[in-house]
Formats: structure tokens, C-alpha cells, sequence
């Protein structure tokens, strides 16, 4: 009864067109209501208490440092870089893309960041050799979709604020299958370019490459500042992300010198903006997970799902399907901020490795970003290469269905994500 009414509330007021954060306040009220408990002082405390989070003081920090990078020229040279290395290879603008997408998700942490920045820079130059636009950018977005997978990931950060889990330890179990990601886009492209006659990037000399490779280091050592310091406990998952901006700041003003003291302003209320709505929505969520503990809804659903709780591989699935599902017509904070809460217990009970299980809720959101009809990731290549929303549907399907498969793997084998993790 209380699960129904959580989920016929918060559908109902998504469905008058009511912001997702108002909604998760709206359906916290309406479950007050059900309880026969109304305060709307514990209203205020929840909203306050949902962003006075130390862990959350990282999402500004690394949306602040994605703005700088793709404005301060560290993205530019990380493509360069790629350039310089496959450019020449057939087909090898793709390639470029991914790589590049990989090693952009080790700085940003965020998918439509990265796809912007991947869409701006590339689109036009794959147009320019024959590439076809709708293959094109699908592969870019499917590429911009590993951000929030491999470390520093903004997803990750609040997905273990709201579930009580380690954000360290996410970040971690997130390397491995964001690099298998990438593999996978690397096999479904060479499979695209067998029928396609694309003119590759001419090779560049040694002197050339050495001369791309040093003007790109800076921004290389950026991963692996971050990731260093968080594998050698140098420095928390919050003040690695003060590193990051502090870092592509001084690069970009000192170093490279493409950003100027004027440049700051409009780059600080940028980030400022992203990161009202994202703390917004986090706020907004604490009280709707605070009334989904009172109301119990996770015994509930653990009684819904009991046919399957004895075996996790197939509770694993059964979630899996249903989040496929949601992420086609949900956006991958909000569906962090209103499942994640209601479903951890029930993955504790089952047996399911929380982290391993954070990776997969997290993976599973982010294809929702490239799949129909929402799919926001989908709508930034959509605008940057101004084609129809169908021509970029067409050309993600390819790399939609290696990631499918990709979850499956996972789902039938744990060990890929929790192995590696276990030693990292």
C-alpha cells in the first residue's frame, strides 16, 4: 500500500510537469500525510541537512574543474594527443574519440561535459573527412557516458552519499569496467568501419608527436594526481576534487595561458549553476529517502521480490532490467537520488556486494543517458551537430548493444568488478 502510494505520487507529479526536486519534496509531504505525521519543520531540517554533506563539497569542485578544462584548452590538447597517436589510422578519428573519451572521464567526471566538449571539438573534423555524422556522434556520446564510471565521478559521489557507502572504494571498483567500456567501443567501431571509406588524419612525424606529447603532459598528470592521491590515501575523495580545480586552474591561467583573470567570472557561475541544481536535487531527495525509512517501503519490497532473493544473480537481473527501463525515461541523478536509497537494503540482504552493486546501478543509469526517448546525453550531440534526434539514435545502436551486452557480462560474472577492485 505505502510503496504504491510512494510510486502513483511521485509519477503523478512528474507527470504535471513538476520539477524532479519539487516532486521528491512533494512525495516525502504526501507520505508525511499518509503516516498521519505532517511537520513541515522536519521538511526544512531534511532540505538543510541534505546539502550539508562533507562528501557532496566535491560535486562544485569537479564540475568547476570540467568548465576549466574544456575552456582553458587541457581537453583540446588531450585530443591533439590522440590525434598524434591513431589520427592516421582508418578510421582513426573514431578512435581518437574514444581514447579520448576515456581519458577525459579521469578528469570531469561528467558525461555531458565530456560530450560536449568531445562533440565541439571532433564532429566537425569526422564531418570534414567523410565520416557519417549519425555513426559519428552516436559513438561520441557513447564515449561521453564513461565519465561518471571512471574516477572522479560525480555519480558515484552521490549515489555513496545517499546509500552510506565508501566513495573511495566506488571510485576504484569504477576503473575496470569503464576501461572495458572503452574496449567495447573500440571493437563495435572497427566493426562500423568495415563498409565505410573514411580519409584518415595524416601521420605525423616522431618530431611532431614528441612535440603534442609535451605540450599535452600537463594535462596528463592530472589523472593520475588524482587518482595517485586517492589510491595512496593522500587525500579524501572531497579534497581531490580541490586538487582538480586548483590544478586545471593554475595550468590553464599559468602554463597555458588560454584563460585570463576576466575569463574566471563567467566560468565560476557556470559551475555555480550546475551545481545549484545537482545540490538542489540532492537536498530535495533527503526528504523523500528520510519518509521511505520512516514508512519501512524496503521490507516491502524486499516481500515483492522474495521469489528472487535467494539467488543474487538473478535479483541482480531483475534490477537491472527494471533500471534499463527507468533510464529510458528518467535522468541518472534523480533515478540515483530516489532508488538507490529503497534498494541498497534489499542488495545488503540479498548478499550482493554494495559496491559492486553501486557500479552496476551507476553503469545501467548512464546507458539510460544514450537510450530513447529522454536520453540527455543524446540531446547534447543532437544540438552540437544539429541533426534530427532520429538520424543520433540510429548511430548510437551499435555501441547501445555492445553496452547491453557489457551489463550482462557483469551480471553473470561479479568477480570483473569486485577482483580488481579488491587490489586496487
Amino acid at each position: 500500500m505505502t510503496l504504491g502510494l510512494f510510486l502513483v505520487a511521485l509519477m503523478g507529479f512528474m507527470a504535471l510537469g513538476m520539477p524532479i526536486a519539487f516532486a521528491l519534496i512533494m512525495t516525502g509531504v504526501v507520505l508525511m500525510w499518509h503516516l498521519d505525521f505532517f511537520d513541515a519543520q522536519l521538511v526544512a531540517q531534511n532540505l538543510v541537512s541534505g546539502a550539508d554533506s562533507f562528501p557532496l563539497m566535491a560535486v562544485p569542485f569537479f564540475v568547476l574543474a570540467g568548465e576549466v578544462m574544456n575552456a582553458g584548452g587541457i581537453s583540446r590538447r588531450i585530443i591533439d594527443l590522440a590525434i598524434s597517436c591513431v589520427g592516421h589510422r582508418r578510421g582513426g578519428l573514431g578512435f581518437v574519440a574514444i581514447i579520448a573519451s576515456v581519458i577525459l572521464a579521469s578528469l570531469s567526471g561528467s558525461a555531458i561535459a565530456d560530450t560536449a566538449a568531445l562533440a565541439t571539438l571532433l564532429l566537425p573534423m569526422m564531418r570534414d573527412n567523410g565520416y557519417p555524422v549519425g555513426r559519428s556522434a552516436g559513438l561520441i556520446a557513447s564515449g561521453g557516458i564513461i565519465a561518471p564510471i571512471i574516477p572522479p565521478s560525480m555519480p558515484f559521489i552521490i549515489f555513496g552519499v545517499t546509500t552510506n557507502q565508501s566513495i573511495s572504494d566506488l571510485f576504484m571498483a569504477g576503473i575496470v569496467p569503464g576501461i572495458i567500456m572503452g574496449l567495447g567501443l573500440v571493437l563495435a567501431w572497427r566493426w562500423s568501419m568495415k563498409t565505410i571509406d573514411v580519409q584518415p588524419q595524416p601521420r605525423q612525424s616522431m618530431k611532431q608527436r614528441m612535440a603534442t606529447a609535451k605540450d599535452g603532459i600537463l594535462a596528463l598528470l592530472m589523472p593520475v594526481i588524482i587518482i595517485g592521491g586517492l589510491r595512496g590515501g593522500i587525500f579524501t575523495p572531497t579534497e581531490a576534487a580541490v586538487v582538480a580545480a586548483a590544478y586545471a586552474l593554475f595550468v590553464s591561467v599559468v602554463i597555458y595561458r588560454e584563460l585570463s583573470i576576466k575569463d574566471l567570472v563567467p566560468l565560476f557561475v557556470r559551475a555555480a549553476s550546475t551545481t545549484s541544481v545537482v545540490m538542489f536535487l540532492c537536498a530535495a531527495a533527503i526528504v523523500s529517502s528520510y519518509m521511505v525509512t520512516l514508512a519501512d517501503l524496503p521490507s516491502e519490497l524486499v516481500d515483492l521480490l522474495a521469489p528472487v532473493m535467494d539467488s543474487p544473480r538473478l535479483l541482480m537481473a531483475t534490477i537491472v532490467l527494471a533500471m534499463v527501463l527507468i533510464g529510458m525515461v528518467m535522468d541518472l541523478t534523480p533515478t540515483i537520488l530516489i532508488l538507490g536509497p529503497v534498494l541498497m537494503p534489499l542488495v545488503i540482504k540479498a548478499g550482493i556486494d554494495p559496491i559492486y552493486f553501486g557500479v552496476m546501478f551507476v553503469m545501467v543509469g548512464c546507458v539510460g543517458l544514450i537510450t530513447p526517448p529522454i536520453g540527455t546525453v543524446l540531446s547534447v550531440v543532437s544540438g552540437v551537430a544539429r541533426q534530427p534526434m532520429e538520424v543520433i539514435v540510429k548511430g548510437v545502436m551499435p555501441f547501445l548493444l555492445v553496452y547491453l551486452a557489457i551489463i550482462v557480462l557483469l551480471v553473470l560474472f561479479p568477480g570483473i568488478v569486485t577482483v580488481p577492485a579488491s587490489f586496487l
